[in-house]
């Protein structure tokens, strides 16, 4: 790059010459910014009045002087652009393969060692399911000890295998200070599809040609429910993940799914924009139509159809996304993978204190009822566990949380608290 600048320098102090003007003085300086962009800033200006500037007969000459230096500065200057956006490119991509590189360094401050054995991951560290298996395991890391810091208490760590291929780390904080249950598992699995599964992913337009009945597969995720005690502090679920499908003829197809969604007991708007805030900004860095289409999915997938309501006050959810291609659509999903603790711990915190009645925790439990009646009936991944063969059946209803309550008939009072938030459920909001 200096080298670069130096030449520039000297072309235009030539064509200056050339143009018998007076020599503009532009003084280029290269450096780095934080976050890894180079940056070049030039200062220019005349360094003395001639007769030309004074409007002398020169004048034309002079203006001719200085369109064509422009023009050489311009064109010449276009080129650094070019270039400065080249290294910029090739600096944020050594940045990010510095970041997933030593894999063995990763895993250390993961919970638990990842699925796959070390060596595996290092071997095949380029490929997407190696990636997005460092990526589940740094987010469930991440958001554990966030909570563990909140909480006082330690999360029980518990690894298991399955027979058919693969297995997973399930988290756990049960019953503690302010966690009714918190649940953080990461799964990895591997065999073939059961025709349940592959049928419901046919249900969705999915064209898998299997080979002597046969699909093979990969699929893993992270997934977390956070059932807290103070009916002021709102559920949290997300659930990022990925699957690859070999067809009949060895070809792949794969995609990533995922969300985050926010379940409050008691609106709150200034939680529910800040919510909504931190993952619209996550979106944004990507598409700026992904929070507006995949807030709306989100509020469409999570309707509880037999009670008319919404789960939750919603945030974003997709599915089936394999577009514009795998590098992008990975970047997309990690960005949103780093908002699970921004747009939740400060919630936390916010309400740690609040005081509540037993009215408000009748009403939690009433809401924690319609919470189980959706996980059972309509949620996707539940149902996908369940009829894959072999799955732990413990880590895939750990999103239920301890209580829940129904009861017969029940209708909150028109004016209270508890109306107010049955209307949001019943017509979901734009927050921001």
């Amino acid at each position: 790059m200096t080298s670069l600048l130096s030449t520039l320098n000297r072309c235009l102090r030539s064509t200056a010459r050339l143009c018998n003007v007076s020599q503009p003085k532009v003084v280029y300086k290269s450096h780095f910014i934080a976050g890894g962009r180079w940056s070049t800033r030039w200062s220019s200006r005349f360094t003395h009045t001639t007769e030309a500037a004074r409007g002398s007969p020169a004048s034309g000459k002079y203006r001719k002087g200085v369109l064509i230096a422009t023009g050489v500065f311009g064109t010449v200057a276009a080129g650094v652009c070019h270039l400065q956006q080249a290294e910029m490119a090739t600096r944020v991509k050594k940045m990010e393969e510095e970041e997933e590189g030593n894999v063995a360094e990763r895993c250390r401050s993961f919970m638990s060692p990842p699925v796959t054995d070390v060596r595996v991951l290092e071997r095949r560290k380029q490929e997407m399911s190696s990636r997005m298996e460092m990526l589940i395991m740094e987010t469930q890391a991440e958001f554990c000890r966030a909570l563990q810091e909140v909480d006082g208490g330690t999360f029980k760590v518990d690894r298991w295998s399955r027979e058919e291929g693969g297995g997973g780390v399930s988290c756990v904080l049960q019953d503690s200070k302010m966690f009714e249950k918190a649940g953080v598992n990461v799964s990895v699995v591997s065999g073939h599809l059961s025709e349940e599964a592959a049928k419901q992913m046919r249900s969705r337009g999915k064209q898998l040609k299997a080979k002597d009945g046969k699909l093979p597969f990969i699929a893993m995720g992270v997934s977390s429910v956070i059932h807290p005690k103070n009916p002021h502090i709102p559920t949290v679920h997300f659930n990022y993940r990925y699957f690859e499908v070999e067809e009949a003829d060895g070809s792949k197809q794969w995609w990533f799914g995922g969300g985050t969604d926010l379940t409050p007991v008691y609106i709150d708007e200034a939680d529910a924009v800040h919510f909504h805030s931190v993952l619209r900004d996550a979106c944004n860095k990507h598409n700026p139509q992904y929070y507006p289409d995949f807030k709306k999915w989100c509020d469409r997938y999570f309707f509880i159809r037999h009670r008319g309501e919404t789960r939750g006050i919603g945030g974003i959810f997709f599915d089936d996304l394999d577009s514009p291609n795998q590098e992008e659509a990975f970047s997309f999903v990690k960005s949103c993978a780093k908002t699970v603790v921004p747009c939740y711990l400060p919630i936390v915190r916010k309400h740690l204190d609040d005081k509540f009645t037993q009215q408000e925790k009748d009403w939690q439990q009433i809401r924690r009822g319609r919470y189980v009646e959706f996980n059972l009936v309509y949620d996707r991944g539940v149902k996908f566990g369940l009829a894959t063969p072999g799955s732990r059946v413990e880590s895939i209803i750990m999103s239920l949380p301890l209580t829940a309550r129904w009861e017969y008939m029940h209708e909150p009072t028109r004016g209270t608290k508890e109306a107010d938030m049955l209307e949001v459920l019943r017509n979901p909001k734009e927050w921001v």
